[in-house]
């Protein structure tokens, strides 16, 4: 079911997605006041500590003594009570180990997914944070639990205080200050420089994280999904962006010098050589089907904490009764380009279909849809249901 890009939302402060994305996205904050109204945490407050605790979390805790600060990384096996002040416990990936905050990200998905990281959740004693910083990334900032006090400044200043094991700004110069009560949100752009302390004990965060892609990562992607395309056409090997192929990146013949002549320095590099690798090159296009491989592989690549549950009866999509829904995992993450298809880090066998198409979209479909699938796609269906990437309710 599609959005209304024009309706107002109680999400965004009474702005529409379209407002939002064309006055504030990436260009300035946002406070937005009751954007989840009468917000109730959906989890009791002692699963946060139990998580941090856990091998396959994501924690850190962060921890102030006046100008000092201190920086543990989980599993940690204790955390401090309220009785202890200025101390921050930080869980990523909330959306994979919760329900309810993978629930809650669906609401920005007038984003696309290709930009949304992860939910982290905090936990804090009065005094609480990890002091004044900027993030590479869009954040909305939802109070659950508590009070906080945000002061924020869009200053060009970045320095660091060395020689700390958080990003801690030297001269920060808050511009301005809100105090967020339980469903308040705050959205920030990136290298928007921000301090959140806790007012009160139990005081918990809520942050919907969207990162923002390095150029030089983008650049070295499509470089390497190049390298996989000439490796795999030319004989020379595979790699996980080899398949399928791509026409127009085989690179045939041999180097040959018939016209060298004798050397008086035997060690230096002939230049006829560095002339025909170039010319290999010419041929190579830096096209956009390279790069939406590369992009559709790498950013559908499950969380390293994913692990998905191998499902050992055997479902059948034609023996299900036609209102059964089928839903991706919670892990999963499902992106297309044109026909392209891209699940999990691999490409997708079949290309684009209406059905696969409702299905990343949506993240979910009917069986009765699913049925009406070609041999591939149902084939494809059946086997995401057998691996835990596609889940029936």
């Amino acid at each position: 079911m599609q959005m209304d890009m024009n309706k107002p939302m109680q999400l965004l402060g009474g702005l529409s997605a379209e407002e939002f994305m064309r006055d504030y996205w990436q260009k300035k904050p946002l406070l937005i006041k009751q954007a989840f109204p009468n917000f109730k945490m959906p989890i009791p407050l002692e699963r946060l500590r139990t998580l941090a605790s856990f091998e396959g979390v994501e924690s850190r805790m962060v921890r102030r003594n006046g100008e000092e600060w201190l920086l543990d990384r989980g599993p940690l096996e204790e955390i401090p009570t309220n009785d202890m002040p200025n101390w921050s416990l930080l869980v990523q990936s909330m959306d994979l180990h919760e329900q309810a905050f993978y629930d809650m990200a669906q609401n920005f998905r007038f984003i696309p997914d290709a930009r949304f990281d992860d939910v982290m959740v905090s936990l804090a004693s009065i005094g609480g944070g990890v002091g004044p910083h900027f993030d590479t990334y869009d954040v909305f900032l939802l109070q659950g639990n508590g009070s906080r006090t945000w002061r924020i400044s869009q200053q060009e200043d970045q320095e660091l205080i060395p020689d700390l094991p958080c990003r801690i700004l030297k001269n920060f110069k808050p511009e301005n200050e809100w105090v967020l009560e339980p469903g308040d949100m705050l959205y920030l752009p990136p290298q928007c420089a921000h301090d959140g302390i806790a007012d009160t004990n139990d005081c918990v965060t809520i942050s919907f994280g969207f990162r923002t892609l390095s150029l030089a990562n983008m650049a070295r992607g499509v470089l390497e999904a190049a390298i996989d395309q000439i490796s795999v056409q030319s004989g020379l090997g595979i790699g996980i962006y080899s398949e399928p192929l791509i026409d127009g990146y085989r690179v045939d013949g041999l180097y040959s010098d018939p016209q060298q002549g004798p050397v008086s320095n035997p060690a230096q590099i002939p230049e006829s050589m560095i002339e025909q690798s170039l010319e290999a090159l010419k041929n190579i296009k830096y096209n956009d089907k390279l790069a939406s491989r590369f992009l559709g592989c790498w950013l559908t690549e499950p969380n390293r904490v994913a692990e998905f549950e191998f499902n050992e009866e055997e479902l059948n999509i034609e023996d299900m009764s036609p209102e059964t829904i089928l839903r991706l995992d919670i892990k999963s993450k499902m992106l297309y380009r044109n026909n392209e298809v891209y699940i999990n880090g691999e490409v997708v066998e079949a290309p684009l279909n209406e059905i696969l198409k409702t299905l990343a979209d949506d993240r979910k479909i009917t069986a009765e849809l699913a049925n009406t699938s070609d041999e591939l796609t149902f084939e494809l269906l059946h086997r995401w249901l057998d691996d835990g990437w596609l889940i029936c309710d």
